[in-house]
């Protein structure tokens, strides 16, 4: 089924504004005639929902995004910044314009909850774990998957390690997940840089690389917030060959760099190399909003926009994803009303709709067929949902499971 040029006006129309008055639905209508193409591809449904030994084969792949606001991304004005997310993912996803944070609107709480399907209120810099288990301990013990099937690669300064386990009973790090920070990875070498004098190499990229690589010889991995294969003093020798391979491309490709720009060549690495079941990716580029400078956060919203485009097309390119792989695109929430006493797009702690009501985009194997889902939903229904789609056995949350993804 091909979407209409109206698909993607009402998305546009949608949110937290409301209806929109006629000239402005037609000047919408207008512009997504010229956004929808003729020849879209269409998604596919995979697995038939046949659950086999291990799961149901199908593969989960989460994309976070920091806080943004609805009118920096779906809106009239923020579709410029958005160009891949609207005119190359939306018209073959199922698209929820009103997907709703209503926990603490803070960093470790948000994606806590997002990942264990409950309203997480523990300490905001991931000092203490989730209380309730995470999908990834989830789906290792009920499924009997490998710590190598879970990964999370992330950007974002205010998480730690324990992001990938709950501090439930017989839950816990034994059936984590892999947690990697490219960031802080990049951090710690210009920090160690500065100390030891050689802070002239910063300049340099194949010094760059070489202060990277230097990070990884020291085998401080819980002082960057890793915990991967168990090991906190050395790394597996796979996990260690794929950060190098990403940190190469990373520096050698000579365009822009930035956190998010190693988040992702990470997870694409661990994508070609180990082909997790399940991948929380979660860019931060956004984040850069809390110094005061709209256009970087802006800048940040665009690489954000382009970097899930790119992870889309290698879910669509990697055998070991195509055809059996959902992709699912939501902000952790949005940011403070422009006017508001903390200087607007800065922050994310008021408890209004501009804060609190996002948006999600959901594509591939469990779509089957393109459509704008009006109702509200809530992060926490996100958890439960994709339990269900890789097979696993109901667990206890919040969330209502989001009948529209087909397992």
């Amino acid at each position: 089924m091909e979407p209409s040029p109206d698909f993607v006006s009402r998305v546009i129309a949608g949110g937290s504004e409301g209806v929109v008055d006629r000239s402005r639905r037609d000047f919408l209508r207008a512009a997504a005639a010229l956004l929808v193409g003729l020849n879209l591809p269409k998604s596919s449904l995979a697995g038939g929902g046949q659950h086999g030994a291990g799961g149901s084969g199908q593969r989960a792949v989460i994309v976070i995004f920091g806080g943004v606001r609805h009118s920096e991304t779906f809106s009239p004005e923020g579709l410029e910044n958005i160009p891949h997310l609207s005119r190359d993912l939306l018209p073959q996803s199922l698209f929820y314009p009103n997907a709703r944070n209503e926990g603490v609107t803070a960093h470790f709480n948000a994606i806590s909850s997002i990942l264990t399907g409950n309203w997480q209120r523990v300490d905001d810099w991931g000092k203490i774990a989730p209380t309730t288990p995470t999908l990834f301990e989830h789906f290792r013990k009920r499924l009997g998957a490998a710590q190598s099937d879970t990964w999370v690669v992330a950007s974002n300064k205010a998480l730690t390690s324990l992001i990938g386990a709950s501090s439930a009973s017989n839950y816990g790090p034994v059936y984590g997940a892999n947690v990697v920070f490219p960031k802080q990875l990049m951090v710690a070498a210009v920090a160690n840089a500065l100390r030891a004098g050689r802070s002239r190499n910063m300049a340099d990229r194949a010094k760059i690389e070489s202060e990277l690589e230097n990070m990884l010889e020291a085998g401080n991995y819980e002082g960057l917030g890793w915990t991967v294969f168990d090991a906190a003093d050395r790394l597996d020798p796979r996990v260690r060959g794929i950060i190098e391979e990403a940190i190469t491309t990373f520096v050698r490709d000579g365009g822009p760099t930035s956190g998010d720009e190693l988040t992702f060549l990470v997870s694409r690495e661990v994508m070609r190399k180990f082909s997790p079941r399940l991948l929380v990716v979660i860019f931060s580029d956004v984040e850069v909003a809390h110094f005061g400078s709209y256009a970087l956060h802006v800048g940040g919203i665009r690489t954000g926009d382009r970097l899930a485009y790119q992870l889309w097309q290698e879910i669509e390119a990697n055998a070991e994803y195509k055809g059996k792989t959902t992709m699912v695109v939501l902000p952790e929430f949005g940011r403070d009303p422009d006017g508001s006493t903390t200087n607007g797009f800065f922050n994310h702690r008021g408890d209004t709709d501009s804060t609190r009501s996002t948006w999600m985009m959901a594509l591939g194997a469990a779509v089957s067929k393109p459509q704008i889902v009006e109702r509200p939903i809530r992060h926490v229904d996100l958890c439960a949902t994709l339990a269900d789609l890789l097979g696993c056995p109901p667990m206890e949350s919040q969330g209502s499971r989001l009948t529209e993804i087909r397992v």
